[in-house]
């Protein structure tokens, strides 16, 4: 009998431990393996969703570059232009300029021309009068007039 009443008290004593355990420690083990399971679960998601807040964030940044990209092509091409808007310009002011300086430069060389010409003639008039004058003032003799024709000719 004393072996039964030692599986009796053994069983006993299993029954009230296994009741312990079920009242008292099997609770508290399972609210912690709950509570790391739902931690666990919320760091899956919250790194799920770090992960898709990445990619567009990838797809916005890529969208950004390729839209400033695009400005900057458009501010280089809009001053290109501009740029040779201005020396195409210049250009033109240049050819002006020069247009106006040449027709300058020619009128003043014409005045010079026809001053010369006036000067010439005033100059051919005084030679022929001063030529008259000795021709007259001497006797009428055609190698004299030739001597002073010849002389005449040399100073013009």
């Amino acid at each position: 009998m004393d072996l039964n009443a030692t599986i009796i008290g053994q069983t006993i004593a299993m029954i009230v431990f296994v009741w312990f355990c079920m009242k008292f420690v099997w609770p508290p083990l399972m609210n912690m393996i709950e509570e790391r399971q739902t931690t666990i679960a919320d760091g899956l998601a919250a790194a799920e969703k770090g992960a898709r807040a990445l990619e567009s964030a990838e797809v916005e940044k890529t969208a950004l570059l390729d839209a400033a990209r695009g400005q900057a092509r458009e501010i280089i091409d809009q001053a290109t232009v501009r740029g040779n808007g201005i020396v195409d310009e210049a250009r033109g002011m240049a050819e002006q300029e020069r247009e106006r300086i040449l027709a300058t430069a020619q009128a003043e060389a014409e005045q010079e021309v026809n001053r010369a010409r006036e000067e010439l003639r005033g100059q051919v008039a005084t030679l022929a009068i001063a030529g008259a004058e000795k021709i007259i003032a001497r006797e009428i003799d055609a190698s004299a007039h030739r001597d002073l024709l010849d002389k005449l000719a040399a100073e013009i």
